[in-house]
């Protein structure tokens, strides 16, 4: 099985990367932020170390975790960040493994917009970014989720610089032109790791 990390800031459009690869190659996508999720469900791998290290005011009425509110707590806090990191990337690193050693797919894909943390060198192929310039990123993100140019940019200064994703990543997905364009990078760079089935085999 060839296996692709996929990574890049938000609104650099690595869903469709991904909705491409599964498409039209067969990949089996795994999304580590929804991994990381199920494992902060409650009786997940998670859940009670994530609740005791930041109390009950992260906890909703049944006991799940709300989300939003830890993002709060942790993001501007790089002590707290460090902490939840701590406590999850390991844990999600196992599952994707685990998830991973139970596909039966000659193609996988691991998105992640945290590729130091998820450590997808140590079990991904080849690790691609999915770039688009900053300007393209601020107007799917006006777009899509109604944020102020001011809201775009503090989450885009919360994920890795481009030049830090750039030394990850062996292949970069240029993905601001045409879909037709895009496809074509990803069929030369899965072409380039060995892989090689026609579109929908």
């Amino acid at each position: 099985m060839l296996v692709i990390g996929i990574t890049g800031g938000v609104g650099s459009g690595k869903s469709v990367v991904l909705n491409i690869l599964e498409q039209e190659y067969g990949a089996e996508i795994l999304e580590e932020d929804r991994i990381a999720r199920d494992l902060m469900e409650p009786g997940g791998a998670s859940y009670q170390a994530v609740a005791e290290a930041f109390g009950p005011g992260i906890l909703r009425e049944d006991g799940t975790i709300h989300r939003p509110r830890l993002g709060s707590l942790v993001f501007g806090d790089p002590e707290k960040l460090l902490l939840l990191n701590r406590l999850t990337h390991p844990l999600v690193e196992q599952e994707t493994r685990r998830r991973l050693a139970a596909c039966r797919k000659p193609l996988a894909a691991v998105e992640t917009a945290l590729p130091r943390e998820a450590n997808l060198s140590a079990f991904c192929d080849a690790v691609w970014y999915i770039h688009v310039p900053e300007e393209v990123r601020i107007r799917r993100l006006s777009e899509s989720r109604g944020y102020s140019r001011e809201k775009c940019r503090e989450i885009m200064g919360n994920q890795l610089p481009e030049q830090e994703f750039r030394a990850l990543c062996r292949v970069v997905i240029e993905n601001g032109g045409s879909l037709e364009e895009t496809r074509r990078q990803i069929r030369r760079a899965l072409e380039q790791a060995g892989f090689r089935p026609e579109p929908g085999a």
